[in-house]
C-alpha cells in the first residue's frame, strides 16, 4: 500500500521549544487516519510542515511521494487542510470566496463542483451572503468547503468540528465518509475521541513532539481489555473499599474497573449492604477516551522515572 503521507524523522524547534522530536509517520492512500495529543503536542506543528507553512529543522515530509519542499506545488496541489483558526477574508461572499480559492489553484470552470461543496455543507442558502455576517459555526464550514474546492486526494482536518453545532458535525462526518469511499485519504485531528474512534481505522498519538502510539483502532482498544462498572448512586456514599478503585465519570457516574464479569455480584452486595441505591448502571469496555488517557498517562511516568534514573 502507498503512502498518502510520510514522514521521516521530523523534528522542529521553536526557540528552545522542541516542537517535534524526530517523528516517524505513514498514512496510507485512502486511510481515515487519527492524529490526536493535547494540546501543545505537536498536531498543529506537524501539519504546517504538510502545507508548506513551516520548514522542519530535519527530516523530510512528502504528500504522495512528492516532497514538500522541492516540489512544493505538486505537493501543495495534493493537500487540502482546513485549519484549526477562523481565518477569512470579509470583502467577499461564500461563493466569491470558493470561486477566488478555485482562482489559485488554476481551476476556471469549477462551479458545479462548488455547488456541489456547498450543498453537501449546507451552505448553500449562504452562498451569497458575505462572509463577515456569518457565524462561527458557518464560517467553519467554508474554511472546509475551501479544503475541497480543487478535489485534493489528501485532506487534512484540523479541528474541524470546534465549536460547531451537531448538525454540522452529522453532516461533515457523512460528507467526509463519502469522500473518504472515494479514495480520498483523511487525517483528522480532534479533542472529540469519540469522532476519532468512529470514523478513523488507524490512531497516532503525539505527546511533546512524540508519537507515543500507532496502531489500528480497533487493536489499540483491544490493548486495553479492561470492563468498567459505571454507576450512578444515591441514598449512602460509597463504600471506602469501592471508593478507593473509583473514578468519576460523566454525569456523576463513578467508574468501578472490573478484572471480569465475576466481580459484578459482589460489588452490588457491597452497595446493597451500604445502603446504596443504583439510579443508572451498566458494564462498558475502554473507550478511545480511556486508552489516550492511560497511554498519555502512561507516558508521563515513564519519563519521570527515566529522570530519577539520571
Amino acid at each position: 500500500m502507498s503512502a498518502a503521507i510520510s514522514v521521516a524523522a521530523v523534528s522542529k524547534h521553536f526557540g528552545t521549544l522542541r516542537a517535534l522530536d524526530c517523528v516517524d509517520l505513514e498514512v496510507h492512500e485512502g486511510e481515515f487516519f487519527a492524529l490526536l495529543g493535547p494540546n501543545g503536542a505537536g498536531k498543529t506543528t506537524l501539519i504546517s510542515i504538510l502545507a508548506g507553512l513551516a520548514r522542519a529543522d530535519a527530516g523530510h515530509a512528502a504528500i504522495l511521494g512528492h516532497d514538500v519542499l522541492s516540489d512544493y506545488r505538486r505537493a501543495r496541489r495534493l493537500l487540502g487542510v482546513v485549519p484549526q483558526e477562523l481565518v477569512f477574508d470579509p470583502f467577499f461572499t461564500v461563493r466569491e470566496t470558493l470561486v477566488f480559492q478555485s482562482g489559485y489553484f488554476g481551476l476556471a470552470e469549477n462551479g458545479a463542483w462548488i455547488e456541489e461543496v456547498m450543498h453537501h455543507l449546507d451552505l448553500t442558502a449562504k452562498a451569497d451572503v458575505n462572509m463577515r455576517a456569518l457565524s462561527g459555526g458557518m464560517k467553519r464550514r467554508v474554511l472546509v468547503a475551501q479544503a475541497l474546492v480543487h478535489r485534493p486526494p489528501v485532506i487534512v482536518l484540523d479541528e474541524p468540528t470546534a465549536g460547531v453545532d451537531v448538525e454540522l458535525r452529522q453532516g461533515l462526518w457523512k460528507f467526509m465518509r463519502r469522500l473518504n469511499e472515494d479514495g480520498h485519504t483523511i487525517v483528522l485531528t480532534t479533542h472529540y475521541l469519540e469522532e476519532a474512534e468512529a470514523l478513523c481505522s488507524r490512531v497516532a498519538m503525539l505527546k511533546s513532539g512524540r508519537v507515543v502510539a500507532l496502531e489500528a483502532t480497533d487493536q489499540l482498544l483491544d490493548r486495553y481489555h479492561d470492563l468498567y462498572l459505571r454507576v450512578r448512586l444515591s441514598g449512602a456514599p460509597l463504600p471506602a473499599p469501592l471508593a478507593a478503585r473509583a473514578a468519576p465519570g460523566p454525569a456523576g457516574q463513578l467508574a468501578l474497573r472490573l478484572a471480569d464479569f465475576a466481580e459484578v455480584e459482589p460489588i452490588l452486595a457491597q452497595l446493597r449492604t451500604a445502603g446504596c441505591c443504583i439510579e443508572s448502571m451498566e458494564i462498558a469496555k475502554p473507550d478511545l477516551e480511556d486508552v489516550f488517557v492511560r497511554i498519555m498517562a502512561s507516558d508521563a511516568s515513564e519519563k519521570r522515572g527515566a529522570g530519577s534514573l539520571q
